[in-house]
């Protein structure tokens, strides 16, 4: 019998590269494999300490001269929706939404081809194939679940599966102190519905329901104005050098 403990975790750094959210400025992530029976235990302590999942790959920025990426979490129980986000609640109500294993479909990777078309076509996922979606989706060794948000459709049963048009996805994460969003992808020409607002207030209801404290919606990236939305749900938490830190509002030194 080997009775070895089981060795800890190896990190790497990558390699400079380009930042993808800030001009003129070069990333640096420092990563690690999440594999093995203790994959999900390590990604909760991971996570916690400011570190996303990719796959089964989990990292954290470590640039040199950079420190704009903030980690957030939302106070789940605390949540107060502002009337905008209450407007969306409703504006969604025909909505239906199911959750499965982390398993692929052509109907999602369509709509995965979709918003990336429309919203990512020069990102790094942009010429992500059918297979490279598939990993992202199956390849986790921790707790994966996807979830569809449907269109419901008139005259289905309850015990049926959702049939109706398939208009966001989410891949979520769960923990023991909260739920990590790892990717999410909804209909671009839905703009009235603000979906991506929508999911986010779904999985704090979903956190809720759970007994579940937070939800991680990974880093907030000061300077850049496509992130500046996760500051909208309040209140929340930042992972700042003492660790983490309510955020009601203020602007983060």
């Amino acid at each position: 019998m080997n009775t070895q403990a089981a060795p800890s975790p190896q990190f790497y750094l990558t390699a400079p590269a380009a930042c993808p959210y800030l001009p003129h400025e070069m990333e640096r992530k420092v990563f690690t494999h999440l594999v093995g029976e203790r994959a999900p235990e390590l990604n909760d302590l991971l996570t916690q300490g400011g570190f996303r999942r990719s796959q089964n790959i989990a990292y954290r920025p470590a640039c040199e001269t950079c420190r704009a990426c903030i980690s957030v979490r939302i106070l789940a129980n605390e949540f107060k929706p502002t009337r905008s986000m209450r407007r969306v609640t409703a504006g969604n109500a025909d909505l239906i939404a199911h959750e499965y294993p982390a398993e692929p479909s052509s109907e999602q990777y369509s709509l995965f081809r979709h918003y990336l078309d429309a919203r990512h076509q020069k990102g790094g996922m942009s010429d992500m194939s059918v297979l490279d979606y598939a990993m992202m989706v199956e390849d986790t060794h921790v707790h994966t679940k996807i979830i569809e948000y449907r269109v419901r459709q008139e005259g289905a049963g309850i015990d049926e599966k959702p049939r109706g048009e398939l208009v966001a996805v989410a891949l979520t994460d769960r923990m023991n102190d909260g739920l990590s969003m790892v990717y999410s992808f909804y209909n671009p020409e839905l703009v009235d519905r603000s979906l991506g607002t929508f999911m986010i207030l779904d999985h704090i209801r979903r956190a809720r329901a759970l007994g579940l404290p937070h939800v991680y919606l990974g880093y907030w990236v000061k300077g850049s104005r496509k992130m500046d939305y996760k500051k909208r749900f309040l209140p929340q938490e930042h992972l700042m050098a003492r660790g983490w830190e309510r955020y009601n509002g203020e602007e983060t030194s």
